[in-house]
Formats: C-alpha cells, structure tokens, sequence
C-alpha cells in the first residue's frame, strides 16, 4: 500500500480511536434509579409530592429557572383550590398587558390566567446574571434530557468531591452524573433549604424526589388521562379478542 494511503488510514484510524479514548476517561455510573408513582400503565402523580415541588421550584430554582409553559391557572391539577391558586398568583408581579393614561407599562399582582414569570426579563439578561450562562427553562427539562426524571434527580444528588486526580476548572462544581462531571451550577439544593407545610423532612433526596414529580407533571400534564385511555383501549381489544374468537368457534363448529 503507498506510504499516503497507509498515513491517511493511520490518521482515521486515530480521529476514531479518540471518542473512545475520551468516553472511558469519562465513564458515566448508572443513574440512581427512583419509585416514581406516575411509572407504568397504572402510574398517577402523587399530587402531595407535586404540591411540595412546586415549593422547592419556587423558594429556589426560580431564583434562575423560568417554567415558561405553566400558567398559574394550572396549578389546580396538583390539587391546589381556586382560591389558593388566586393567592399564589398574587404573590407575583408582573406587567400589565396595557399601558396606563400616561403611556407607562406599569406592575400589578399576577391572576390565574397569566403564565408564571421567570426570574429574567430576557435572554440577554440571563445571561448577564450568570456569567454568560442561560439557565434552562425547566418546564420541559425531564423530557428534553436522557434518562428523564432519574436524571434530574441525579443531577441535583449528585454533587460530590471531586476524586483526587480529576482536575477541575476554575468556578466549576463536580457532579458524578453530569457530563464531564463539571458544572457551572452550584449545588441548588441543601438539607432543611424550605419548610414543608405537611411536615415532611426537606432533605436533599426528599426535595430532588419533590421537585422531580413536580417537573415531571410540568412536561406531562396529560399523563393520568393518557394512562386510563391506554388502560380502556387495552381492556376494548381484549374484549374484543374474546368475542372475535367465540363467534369463529361457533361459525366454524359444524363446519369440519
């Protein structure tokens, strides 16, 4: 073979090799797998656990994280009461949709009806309050990352000391299940970070497990309803099944 073929099959050989190479380096341990009530056929939303994460989303990670696709109004499906949702949104200010006599767009409490506001007004100023960094919006974050909900709580367990021989970058944080292992978030959660109403201790693993159903619900609202027309269509064919096969052995029972 001439020296130029075996160089360049030398040097793909090589640009192949290296992802490999890269990938064990950086071996990912297996997600820690929770119970999550809303899992199989039968899987519903533990509205209580749901109730709590909206607390931890809102007392922390809306400090960064909007949940652009949540409307206040929506909160009635986590079990809250009309009047409850009223006093949620009214602990919002947001802008109102029409100026004032003198042109100015003005503030007043939030309603049912408005979305729920983000931290930032825009982009750009995301990014200017986290160092160039634009925090995800988390309404749709379990569906949008590989390993959905066990991921996320992973991800917020999953702050460690680095190992001794892993090198880290200045302002960044080592987490075992992020990719690379380091992050620029620091860890948003800590024991005893709010004050469940139901008096359920707020550890880290119970907050993550929390705020996971809570964003969970928030990407897959229609879950329940998609679970018991699953559970009906299946019970239908399996009728079905039954009478197609009863009518052929009786059509067919004189018939040799």
């Amino acid at each position: 073979m001439p020296k130029h073929l075996l160089a360049a099959a030398a040097l793909i050989a090589a640009i192949c090799a290296a992802p490999l190479t890269s990938g064990v380096a950086e071996e990912m341990p297996p997600l820690p797998r929770q119970e999550w009530s809303f899992f199989g056929i039968f899987g519903t939303y533990d509205r209580a656990a749901a109730q709590r994460g909206f607390q931890v989303y809102k007392e922390v990670c809306s400090a960064c994280h909007p949940v652009k696709h949540l409307y206040f109004r929506d909160l009635t499906d986590l079990g809250y009461t009309e009047d409850e949702v009223k006093a949620i949104a009214a602990s919002y200010q947001v802008n109102n949709e029409e100026a004032n006599d003198q042109g100015q767009i003005y503030q007043r409490p939030a309603r049912p009806s408005d979305p729920i506001p983000g931290p930032f007004p825009n982009n750009q100023a995301a990014r200017a309050a986290n160092n160039g960094a634009l925090p995800p919006d988390l309404s749709m974050i379990v569906k949008a990352r590989e390993g959905g909900p066990d991921y996320v709580f992973g991800l917020l367990t999953g702050y460690k000391e680095p190992p001794a021989d892993f090198k880290m970058l200045t302002g960044m944080y080592y987490n075992e299940y992020f990719p690379g292992h380091q992050i620029a978030m620091p860890p948003p959660l800590n024991d005893g970070a709010v004050t469940f109403a139901d008096g359920t201790p707020a550890t880290v693993p119970q907050m993550a497990h929390d705020v996971v159903t809570f964003l969970t619900w928030a990407a897959e609202p229609n879950l329940e309803p998609r679970h018991r027309t699953g559970f009906k269509v299946m019970l239908f064919l399996v009728i079905a099944v039954g009478i197609f096969y009863a009518t052929k052995r009786k059509i067919w029972a004189t018939a040799h």
